[in-house]
């Protein structure tokens, strides 16, 4: 059905006057709704991407399955320094992480990158700590919904969309709420936190926006705008009580001695912090040479650790040892050295794609110097390589033009207090699929067939 879906759009869009008129209203929708992201469209596409109720069913599942493993991992580490110590966390990273932050999720808000085919779905990467995309791909189904082309595919398909800001306001509510251990005698003041001058500033906006709408006074502002004194933390005369922080851990360390206003107040219980700096633990990519390391099996159940074993790429932390993979013992170091065409190396905490060495796209030579260079760094990972999906859309060409090329196609469930609530995906031509590198988003629908009535 998915197929023949995608056909059935594609035809639509060979009719002039149906592709230029959606083609002209996305234009005008994404300067309206400023989806700019360093000067570039953010969604340069003329299609969304389709999943069907099957497929994202069993996506579902099998996100909030892992998910349940990871929040054990969370859990575990807290207790034990030996995890800590594996997921390479740095000496002022474990002091962030070892303040409670007054609520259980590890990371309230959280968005796994992943590969979804037809006979296979696998995660790549986590974003535990602050991930975008929420706002963002809710003004973007508000486009592509209007768009001709897709109101007259819908004539024959049902589409299902998400809305992700009613579900992040319900996370942040219910963590205060878990915070705070009681229900709040008024409603709790937003600050929306992140350094200035970022591209993702119009997602702050529309989070504002939103925010206010449901009757939550909101501000965004930075670390440098606030000061904490009397017990509450402000940005000018803005009382504080929920940051909601998209502010990255390893952008606030150079400033914090600064500015230590947010950390003072997070410190003190004097704000609630979503996410809070604890999810700097599953942010770190080693995360998945945890869950996939046969020393740390026993942490989870029986589902748990089959879906592990199916959906969570093999990865470990570059270093010299002897460690298992898939029941074989094998010398680390030899192993990645032999086999590049199945491996890909990543620094352990870094985002954007920099950093990363793709072992299939590297000779021998440039490989080896990457591995050595992976050792002598001490904070990389490697990750075997897994299966992409690949499928053609209808790209927008500075000129105006379409031009029907293959994207590589990220598919990134977000999941709200370890349930998946909305997605987008992502789309690239390159093997880097991502926002920051050059890639695009588009939101995802959910599509179904429309049952039709015989007796008419």
């Amino acid at each position: 059905m998915l197929h023949e879906a995608v056909e059935y759009y594609h035809q639509l869009l060979e009719q002039g006057d149906l592709a230029e008129s959606s083609r002209r209203m996305l234009d005008e929708g994404l300067e309206r709704a400023r989806l700019i992201f360093g000067g570039r469209r953010l969604s340069p596409y003329l299609r969304p991407h389709f999943v069907t109720e099957a497929d994202f069913a069993r996506v579902t599942r099998i996100c909030e399955t892992v998910w349940s493993a990871i929040q054990k991992v969370k859990d575990a580490a807290v207790e034990d320094e030996s995890l800590i110590n594996e997921l390479g966390l740095t000496d002022i990273e474990r002091d962030l992480v070892k303040i409670d932050p007054g609520y259980a999720a590890v990371s309230p808000t959280a968005r796994l990158d992943s590969f979804l085919i037809e006979d296979d779905y696998s995660f790549v990467e986590l974003n535990g700590e602050s991930p975008a995309g929420i706002a963002y791909a809710d003004a973007a189904y508000e486009i592509f919904q209007s768009l001709p082309v897709v109101q007259r595919f819908a004539e024959r398909y049902n589409l299902r969309r998400f809305q992700g800001r009613p579900l992040m306001l319900e996370t942040l509510t219910k963590a205060y709420k878990e915070f705070l251990g009681r229900k709040p005698e008024r409603t709790p003041h937003i600050a929306i936190v992140d350094l200035k001058g970022l591209p993702t500033q119009k997602e702050f906006e529309l989070f504002k926006e939103y925010f206010e709408a449901e009757g939550y006074p909101s501000i965004i502002c930075a670390p440098e705008d606030m000061k904490f004194s009397g017990g509450r933390l402000r940005a000018g005369d803005f009382e504080i009580d929920i940051v909601y922080k998209r502010l990255l851990v390893n952008e606030y360390l150079p400033i914090m001695e600064k500015h230590p206003a947010l950390l003072d107040a997070y410190r003190a219980r004097a704000v609630c912090m979503v996410n809070s700096f604890r999810s700097k633990l599953i942010h770190k990519k080693a995360l998945f040479a945890v869950l996939t390391n046969e020393r740390y099996a026993l942490l989870f159940n029986d589902d748990e650790r089959a879906a592990i074993a199916r959906h969570v790429p093999w990865t470990r932390v570059v270093r010299e040892e002897q460690t298992e993979r898939h029941g074989e013992q094998v010398d680390l170091l030899a192993f990645i050295v032999n086999n590049r065409d199945q491996l890909v190396l990543k620094p352990n905490d870094d985002y954007g794609g920099h950093g990363i060495y793709i072992g299939w796209n590297t000779d021998e030579i440039a490989w080896e110097e990457a591995v050595r260079a992976a050792l002598a760094n001490g904070d990389y990972i490697v990750q075997e390589r897994v299966r992409t999906a690949r499928e053609v859309f209808p790209a927008l060409q500075e000129d105006g033009s379409v031009l029907y090329a293959e994207q590589l196609v990220d598919l990134d469930p977000m999941l709200f207090n370890g349930k998946v609530g909305s997605a987008f995906t992502r789309l690239s031509s390159t093997e880097l699929a991502n926002v920051s590198s050059g890639g695009g988003m588009v939101p995802t629908f959910i599509i179904s067939e429309k049952k039709v009535d015989r007796g008419k």
